[in-house]
């Protein structure tokens, strides 16, 4: 398995529009963040988790070509108004889209030229696939559901065969944990250091690291108060590392 780092960065992006602080200012890439999507090549199938306002730049930083589904986390901005710039991806076939039904509620009424019955010419052609949190096969992949709640909204992590990857958790329910034991890698949020009424902070990331204990763990859904990548990374535990866009890791070389 293969997974691309598209964007790793919170709501806003980094830097942030107006802002100057050091991480805003910073002239190290790494401390640059789109907003929070990934890529995982899995059985030579492209499955991508969200699709924001960054995903057309997203495509052109990774030079991607093709996109066999989508899976969304939940129904926020920043992780679902790019859905209309799949369109590219649209010229042959469909794209299957994987969401809880609440989700695919709001992207109908979102962009509803998608959903007509006769739609425009060169307009997305998105194939709903409702889900909830029991395991599917995407192809001959499964996908395990992950339930976490993003502040007091229900929302969706991934477990992919063995990587699990989770944004936007404030927490996770504790029949949901049994889900990501004996995983090799977890990819999970850590938006700052201080507390947030919706997202982890760092130690909340790192005690839920500790607790599942996977071989390795990457950071995601940084904002600019996390600090400077280049400094923050030497205060992680060695097998926690932070993610940032446009990193690739491949699963079958990662633990050697």
């Amino acid at each position: 398995m293969q997974i691309k780092f598209l964007g790793t960065g919170t709501s806003t992006g980094v830097p942030e529009i107006g802002c100057h602080c050091k991480v805003c200012s910073s002239t190290d890439p790494k401390d640059s963040r789109l907003r929070t999507s990934a890529l995982f090549t899995v059985k030579n199938k492209n499955l991508l988790i969200d699709c924001g306002p960054d995903f057309r730049q997203q495509m052109l930083n990774s030079h991607t070509e093709k996109i066999d589904a989508v899976l969304l986390t939940h129904i926020h901005y920043d992780h679902t108004s790019g859905l209309d710039e799949l369109r590219v991806f649209c010229k042959k076939r469909s794209v299957d889209v994987f969401l809880e039904p609440w989700v695919a509620d709001a992207i109908r009424a979102r962009i509803p030229y998608c959903f007509v019955e006769h739609p425009y010419p060169g307009v997305a052609n998105l194939n709903l696939n409702e889900i909830s949190t029991e395991p599917f096969l995407l192809k001959d992949i499964l996908v395990t559901p992950i339930r976490v709640m993003h502040y007091n909204l229900p929302i969706l992590g991934y477990r992919i065969e063995n990587v699990a990857y989770i944004t936007d958790m404030l927490y996770m329910p504790e029949d949901e944990i049994k889900k990501i034991e004996n995983i090799d890698l977890l990819i999970v949020n850590a938006l700052r250091h201080t507390e947030h009424i919706s997202h982890q902070t760092l130690d909340m990331a790192l005690n839920l690291i500790k607790r599942v204990s996977p071989k390795k763990a990457y950071l995601i859904h940084m904002s600019h108060h996390m600090g400077l990548h280049e400094i923050e990374s030497e205060r992680l535990p060695e097998n926690v590392h932070f993610a940032y866009d446009g990193l690739q890791i491949d699963t079958e070389t990662l633990f050697e």
